[in-house]
């Protein structure tokens, strides 16, 4: 149980720490087309709509599995750690 408490916890580290460095990148990488929202700045809404689509999940289901692994890995370093020092 020990054991599954501890992969629990640093999954979801691994997972949230990989989320926020996803998306400062992507900020960082985003330049948006100033010449095509100008021109757009006469038809567009006054609502505001977030889509998702099928990529941002992929990428997401990819993060996840990183992460998972990652945390697998150091949870056995951990416990193979903490059998030798014993």
């Amino acid at each position: 149980m020990k054991k599954y408490i501890l992969f629990a916890i640093i999954f979801i580290l691994l997972f949230s720490i990989t989320q926020v460095l996803s998306g400062v990148l992507l900020t960082f990488l985003y330049t948006p087309d100033l010449k095509e929202v100008w021109n757009m700045s006469d038809n567009s809404p006054r609502e505001t709509v977030i889509t998702s689509s099928s990529t941002s999940f992929m990428l997401t289901l990819f993060i996840a599995f990183l992460s998972a692994t990652i945390s697998y890995f150091i949870t056995n370093k951990i416990t193979n750690f903490k059998n030798n020092v014993k």
